[in-house]
């Protein structure tokens, strides 16, 4: 197994991350978690998310990117806003090292939790973040705050009834 560091994302490393983010799609466009031409987040947003927030790179020997987590802080909260590894390195562990290092960072940080959105149905969202701790969140639980998310998400085209709040408030992981 290739040894795979996990650091804080730097400038020189966001041209990479947009396309790990185009590619990690395709495993979505499959698993009919989304259609339409392939997005990525953009390079300002991408460098919204490593200065203002948590953006950490998983780096092969080399430096080279193969995955990253970006998430911002927001209302006492760690809200994930996006995670991909490139579909040449999925189901080695990649994407778990890179989610318990974001969640250890806002950890360190004293945050609450963290929060995400995701697709319900693909087996490698929800049912992956449920495993690590997450719990769904619907209905009168939704915070203003996951119900504007989700709204957004249906307004850029996400079929609502995929999508899913889910949350995971430190203390009360399993």
């Amino acid at each position: 197994m290739t040894a795979i560091t996990i650091k804080p994302a730097q400038p020189e490393h966001i041209a990479a991350l947009r396309a790990i983010e185009l590619a990690a799609f395709e495993t979505l466009r499959r698993a009919g978690a989304v259609n339409g031409s392939p997005v990525a987040t953009s390079e300002e947003q991408f460098d919204q998310l490593r200065l203002e927030g948590v953006l950490l790179v998983a780096l092969l020997p080399g430096g080279i990117p193969v995955g990253f987590a970006g998430a911002i802080i927001t209302e006492n909260w760690l809200h994930i806003a996006e995670m991909d590894v490139h579909p040449d390195w999925q189901q080695q562990g990649t994407g778990r090292r890179l989610l318990n290092a974001i969640l250890s960072e806002g950890k360190m940080r004293g945050l609450q939790g963290a929060t995400l959105t995701t697709d319900r149905f693909a087996p490698f969202n929800a049912v992956f973040y449920a495993a690590l701790g997450f719990i769904p969140v619907e209905g009168d639980d939704l915070s203003p705050r996951l119900q504007t998310l989700l709204l957004e998400e249906t307004l850029a085209g996400l079929d609502p009834k995929r999508r899913i709040a889910m949350q995971l408030v430190y203390g009360q992981a399993t």
